[in-house]
């Protein structure tokens, strides 16, 4: 038997002033969710467990039925396997985002949502400038990307303390940026990677038409 599974993420939001105190989904018009909910069966269920940071990664994990306490491990390995990318012996996978850094600030967790054709220039870029043996960027969608790092430091590199992007917008990066032991490999591809993509011709081009850059 198949099951169709339907998970929207996030969607109740918080409630708005301008909707009168409602949440969006309480002023939405939910015709067909309405149906489900009159003809079908309610229940609540805790995906994400105590101690655990929310997000869609462990909240998906817990639905299928994996204990994100015993298989998290990052967002970047679920999607790097969905792109069919093998992880090796020494191999760690790592969430990448074009991001927009105004004045060492978060100005934007997505560079205004740079399209996938242009980010994929920019990752070829990337691999062509920084790319080895034991670097290599691999293109997701839109501002969603991965890098896999080999090193015989594995283990040091998983434990690096690092903070995503959407988590700290508006508020300086340098208060942020990856520490412990093996975060200056992180700080120096992140640190390279501005030297290159400032510069380059997408960029330049998204400045011009008002649109955010894919600085870092």
């Amino acid at each position: 038997m198949k099951y169709i599974v339907i998970i929207p993420d996030g969607m109740a939001d918080y409630p708005l002033e301008e909707l009168n105190g409602r949440t969006p989904l309480q002023a939405a018009r939910t015709t067909n969710m309405d149906y489900l909910a009159q003809n079908g069966f309610s229940g609540l269920v805790q995906t994400i467990p105590s101690g655990m940071k929310p997000g869609s990664d462990i909240g998906n994990m817990a639905i299928l039925g994996y204990d994100p306490k015993k298989y998290h491990t990052g967002r970047a390995p679920l999607e790097a396997a969905n792109q069919n990318i093998l992880l090796k012996e020494n191999e760690i996978a790592v969430r990448c985002n074009f991001v927009t850094i105004d004045h060492n600030e978060m100005s934007d967790y997505s560079a205004g949502h740079i399209s996938t054709k242009e980010a994929d220039i920019l990752i070829k870029e990337l691999n062509e400038q920084l790319g080895c043996d034991t670097i290599k960027f691999y293109t997701g969608k839109s501002y969603r990307h991965i890098l896999v790092i080999k090193d015989e430091n594995i283990e040091q590199l998983i434990k690096v303390q690092t903070a995503a992007p959407h988590d700290i917008l508006g508020k300086d990066i340098n208060h942020f940026l990856p520490k412990g032991k093996g975060s200056e490999l992180f700080l120096e591809i992140m640190n390279k990677s501005k030297e290159i993509l400032q510069n380059h011709t997408i960029n330049q081009v998204r400045i011009d038409l008002k649109e955010n850059p894919a600085d870092m």
